[in-house]
């Protein structure tokens, strides 16, 4: 029944502000609006006007998350720390299909934690699979596909599937 709330809520938040303008204050209020259902949420929650945010109560955002146009944020036990920048286009899934009897479309869906450090960019394009994690001070290269658990922090990944690229100075 809390999902459905939370689904419901979400739809309702960005039905009732999806012809404000981005501006930051619309932002940061439309953030608030949307932290009310959330499980947690720090200061300066920024969305944009058209970016889907479902199942909003097993979203955990710290202080100073930005979400780009047309983010689409799906699942739960989806974490985004500190000082995050998520660009246009990305796709955040925190669940998977698994196959059963035949057919992907009526098996049951598996949940896995996303985690995308403090610090972090994701850039225009990207999606980030259920399971994954984008270490601190991290860039995600646009068009990038994340679907595994990396640690190296202050790094450049980048590709599909995302691997590795280079270091990044501080």
């Amino acid at each position: 029944m809390k999902l459905r709330l939370s689904i419901l809520y979400s739809w309702f938040v960005r039905s009732m502000t999806f012809f404000l303008p981005n501006l930051p204050i619309i932002m940061r209020f439309r953030g608030f609006l949307y932290s009310l259902m959330m499980e947690e949420c720090g200061e300066d929650f920024q969305v944009t006007s058209s970016a889907i945010i479902n199942s909003l109560s097993g979203l955990k955002l710290k202080n100073n998350v930005y979400i780009g146009p047309n983010t689409v944020i799906i699942g739960t036990d989806i974490t985004i720390e500190d000082e995050v920048l998520i660009g246009p286009n990305c796709v955040i899934s925190g669940g998977n299909h698994s196959f059963f009897n035949g057919s992907f479309r009526f098996a049951p869906s598996i949940s896995k934690p996303v985690i995308i450090q403090k610090g972090s960019w994701v850039a225009a394009n990207c999606t980030i699979t259920a399971g994954s994690v984008l270490p601190y001070r991290s860039i995600l290269a646009a068009g990038a596909v994340l679907s595994t658990n990396y640690h190296v922090g202050d790094a450049l990944y980048g590709g599909v599937p995302a691997k590795y690229i280079k270091g990044i100075n501080k």
